[in-house]
């Protein structure tokens, strides 16, 4: 896996422990509305998608602008009124940096709106350490393999040299689609049988043990 030449991160469940606050925000949002409240899974089976496939996925009877007038709720939810913490994983920033030292360039693909993700890599002082970004209110949403063709393009890097760390099928589907390499991680969204089903190179538990296979 040395031949590796830029490794593209999901972000969250893959660099930042947001899946609670995730599931927790949809469950309060479905509570406000007086509708029926999704279970854990059903909210972690979409987690990756973009906000409208996602909100299509657990509300396929609603319409286009009902469900898009929840979606600027479920933001309030998530922005403003839960305070579920959600820390980067323990290791992120050794391997974020270890990735630098060896010179690996370093992108995100995330299913996150723009705003939220400049939001978070300010917050955390993440955004220095990456070159190039996508997200899901810029491309087509995973496992559609646009935002990785792009991220190719814009830091000329050709797929066999490029790697897709995710913890969700559908970032694996997506660099399968992109013609691209993956890694699976099985401490965020998905477990390790739902990963290894969509053929990665390997599925890791923790984030340290991505510098051992990059």
């Amino acid at each position: 896996m040395k031949q590796f030449e830029l490794v593209i991160f999901d972000w969250d469940g893959t660099l930042m422990d947001s899946i609670s606050k995730i599931v927790h925000c949809m469950q309060a949002l479905a509570q406000e509305l007086e509708i029926a409240i999704p279970s854990e899974k059903v909210v972690r089976d979409v987690i990756g998608l973009s906000m409208p496939e996602a909100m299509r996925a657990l509300f396929p009877a609603e319409t286009e602008a009902t469900r898009q007038s929840w979606i600027n709720r479920y933001k309030v939810h998530y922005q403003v009124l839960n305070a579920t913490p959600s820390p980067l994983f323990d290791g992120v920033h050794e391997l974020l940096d270890g990735l630098a030292q060896k010179q690996k360039k370093l992108a995100i693909a995330t299913g996150k709106g723009r705003p939220g993700l400049d939001a978070i890599l300010s917050q955390t002082g993440l955004g220095p350490k990456f070159h190039a970004s996508r997200c899901a209110d810029e491309t087509r949403s995973k496992p559609h393999p646009q935002m990785l063709h792009e991220l190719l393009a814009e830091l000329g890097v050709c797929p066999s040299r490029a790697v897709m760390i995710g913890d969700s099928a559908f970032d694996l589907k997506m660099a399968h689609n992109a013609g691209i390499a993956a890694i699976g991680v099985d401490y965020g969204t998905h477990d390790r049988d739902t990963l290894l089903a969509v053929s990665p190179l390997t599925v890791v538990s923790h984030p340290l043990e991505l510098l051992q296979h990059l």
